[in-house]
C-alpha cells in the first residue's frame, strides 16, 4: 500500500468560525475519516482547498 496524500501540515488548530483547521483547511469530519477515504475522494477534497483558502482570506 502506497502513501496516503494528505494535505496535513502539522499545524493542527481549528478555527471556530470556519469549522476548517487553520493548518490544512479540512473538516473535523474530513480529518478524522481521511484514511478510510478512496483516493479519488482525498484528491476531490485537495482540489477545494485552494477555493477554502480564498474564502477565508476574504
Amino acid at each position: 500500500m502506497g502513501k496516503i496524500s494528505s494535505p496535513c501540515n502539522g499545524i493542527c488548530i481549528m478555527d471556530e468560525d470556519t469549522g476548517l483547521c487553520v493548518g490544512c483547511l479540512r473538516t473535523s469530519e474530513e480529518i478524522a475519516n481521511w484514511e478510510g477515504y478512496s483516493e479519488e475522494q482525498r484528491t476531490e477534497i485537495m482540489s477545494d482547498l485552494p477555493q477554502r483558502e480564498t474564502e477565508r482570506d476574504q
